[in-house]
């Protein structure tokens, strides 16, 4: 059995991987509240930025952790086209689940069948992740922890769509996003610990790409992404920030006349 390290580079990867996962859901919550407050296209386009954002640090959170994973005795390298694929998974799951949110009349019906599919999405996008793992060696899973990450990813997804109907002031959604944060990497570091690897040393080369020439490139844009849809949504005014500027203008434009 090879030997699993989850942090190789100490405290960085589960610290950053966790800040990734925290931005993420408060940009997400933020922009659903946003949308909430808003109609027709304003709407739409609000939720669909809600969901990047929440989609892109889900996945993010998965893959700044995965730089940490080392196995002894062997190499490891990912295969681009499925690392994609489990991108593209978090992104599809989570605009259904916050598109369901954001237009269903239905309140428990929105968060129950939201955060079931929300949550498998989040576990599929996981474990496909982990598919693309490359190794000299056989990959075995532990299925009652298994069904431990599954059970949390949907408890937290769930979670997340309660907080983007009931969540409204700045300071609650910085709490919310924190247990957020938890919720995602707790799901991940549980279904790391279900893993157990049989290594088969190999002198042959592993096909697919290293951690450091696909997915930190790609962490690293999407993590960059977060960042800045966060500064533009920080400075773009509320609608009730828009509401009492139009209220403020009327006197003008009355006594100018």
């Amino acid at each position: 059995m090879g030997h699993l390290d989850h942090a190789a580079f100490g405290w960085l990867t589960p610290v950053l991987s966790y800040l990734m996962a925290c931005v993420g859901a408060a940009l997400g919550l933020r922009c659903t509240v946003r949308a909430l407050a808003a109609t027709g296209r304003s709407r739409r386009n609000w939720l669909v930025t809600a969901a990047s954002a929440i989609g892109t640090g889900i996945w993010t959170m998965h893959f700044v952790a995965m730089l940490g994973f080392r196995v002894s005795g062997t190499d490891i390298r990912y295969d681009v086209p499925l690392t994609i694929l489990s991108l593209l998974v978090a992104m599809v799951v989570v605009f259904a689940g916050v598109f369901a949110v954001g237009y269903s009349r239905g309140r428990y019906r929105a968060l129950l069948c939201g955060g079931l599919t929300t949550g498998l999405g989040v576990a599929s996008m996981h474990y496909l992740g982990m598919a693309a793992v490359r190794l000299h060696g056989h990959v075995r899973y532990d299925p009652i922890l298994v069904g431990v990450s599954v059970a949390i990813a949907v408890v937290a997804a769930t979670a997340a769509l309660w907080a983007a109907l009931d969540i409204r002031s700045p300071l609650a959604v910085t709490v919310a996003s924190l247990g957020m944060g938890a919720a995602v990497s707790s799901m991940h570091y549980t279904g790391m610990f279900a893993v157990s690897v049989r290594v088969d040393p190999s002198g042959d080369a592993l096909s697919g790409a290293t951690a450091m020439q696909f997915i930190f490139p790609l962490a690293v844009g999407l993590g960059s992404y977060l960042f800045i849809t966060s500064a533009f949504v920080a400075l773009s005014p509320t609608a009730d920030e828009r509401e009492a500027s139009a209220s403020a203008q009327r006197p003008v434009d009355i006594l100018a006349r």
